[in-house]
């Protein structure tokens, strides 16, 4: 059922493609428009966002409901452990808390423009508290239900994002997003940068979100789950890095446009520092999981050592390209991550399901798929970051 329950989270997340990229837009223009000082701009950004991304959610829930009633759920995850009813009933109601969270999640961009990355981490820590308290009281007083995990994730995924979307529309008020205010002139700017992080988010969750699906189909359900704990276990490392680049990309924007590229080398510096000290960490960890595992969920893994090697090698990638990611997004530099990522996405598939399948590598065979789809940004990102660098040379020695 835990196997179930992560792939349908992936198969909802492809949602998230429909934004056409106007979140990493609308994140790039808000902090723009605030270094030029100029609220009035950034509001109509934001309205325009607001607007648009609301019409697509509503619209894509009210085309996903009815089809809904035409897809065999039991043949999509692989499984007839639960009915086809029950699948159904599950999926639409995640559909629903999917789409409306989709829309208010802009929140977020915002937040992360104006440089207060902080507030969409706290955010996310009280929906993982609300999460928890939820499942929680289920796993005491409540019966083993899909549906029911649904409700618990949903509700605390829009609480937080509501609770935070009130706070900054009443300190900022002069940013509350209208109606009046949208501007089909605002949408050329969001899409032109939209339409490349578009292009690298179809490529990203293919790499990403396809592995459980690929797991599903070739070694069935039961086998995400040990995939999804060792997983898990690592995304610490990745949630770690991940709270220390959040507020490097609003950051990155506003250094760049104020040609403070001293600041911008001396930061990238500090980040490659971070990098080696995950690295060690990333050793430990793939030492030392196995023993974790058992702690944490009350039994070993039965799964070969050679995930746990190439999971570390995975994190080791990620956090690598993150590093030159976070900054050629901030500065809208898209072309190498674009083509990059469209070669990656493409080829993950394929490499996954010879890794798993033709070589008999089952699990560790995906991840090693995915290492390797990985590590063409990490060659190519690297090298793009360096030459920017250069080039502004003169004007930071």
């Amino acid at each position: 059922m835990f196997g179930i329950w992560a792939t349908m989270l992936t198969l909802i997340s492809w949602v998230m493609l429909f934004d056409l990229g106007i979140g990493n837009g609308l994140k790039n223009k808000v902090s723009e428009s605030l270094a030029k000082n100029d609220a009035s701009l950034a509001t109509a950004y934001i309205s325009t966002a607001y607007v648009v991304i609301g019409l697509v959610s509503l619209v894509l829930f009210l085309i996903f409901l009815p089809l809904s009633f035409w897809v065999p759920w039991q043949g999509v995850f692989n499984t007839v452990t639960i009915s086809e009813g029950n699948l159904r009933i599950a999926v639409m109601s995640l559909s629903f808390f999917v789409f409306f969270n989709f829309w208010i999640s802009l929140v977020n961009q915002i937040y992360h423009g104006m440089q207060k990355s902080s507030v969409v981490v706290l955010g996310q820590c009280i929906s993982n508290f609300l999460a928890l308290i939820a499942i929680f009281s289920l796993y005491k007083y409540a019966s083993v239900s899909l549906t029911y995990m649904v409700f618990a994730y949903g509700f605390s995924l829009i609480s937080a994002n509501i609770g935070i979307s009130c706070f900054l529309f009443y300190k900022r008020s002069d940013l509350k997003p209208r109606f009046s205010l949208f501007d089909n002139h605002k949408m050329k700017p969001l899409l032109s940068l939209g339409l490349n992080f578009f292009v690298i988010q179809v490529a990203v969750l293919a790499i990403f979100m396809t592995d459980k699906i690929l797991i599903t189909q070739l070694l069935g359900p039961a086998e995400v789950t040990p995939y999804e704990v060792v997983f898990k276990l690592y995304s610490v490392l990745t949630i770690v890095h991940g709270l220390i680049l959040a507020p490097l990309w609003p950051a990155y924007t506003d250094a760049y446009h104020k040609k403070d590229f001293r600041w911008i080398r001396k930061t990238l510096r500090n980040q490659l520092k971070i990098f080696l000290i995950l690295v060690l960490f990333t050793i430990l960890m793939t030492a030392i999981a196995p023993k974790i595992i058992t702690l944490w969920i009350g039994t070993s893994l039965n799964v070969d050592d050679k995930l746990y090697l190439f999971m570390g090698l995975f994190i080791i990638i990620s956090v690598w390209s993150n590093v030159f990611a976070y900054f050629v997004n901030a500065i809208g530099a898209l072309r190498v991550q674009t083509i990059t990522a469209v070669i990656s996405g493409i080829s993950n598939v394929p490499l996954s399901i010879y890794f798993a399948k033709n070589l008999e590598m089952g699990l560790s065979g995906i991840v090693l798929g995915t290492v390797c789809s990985l590590s063409l940004f990490a060659i190519f990102g690297a090298v793009q970051v360096y030459f920017i660098m250069e080039k502004s040379k003169d004007q930071y020695a």
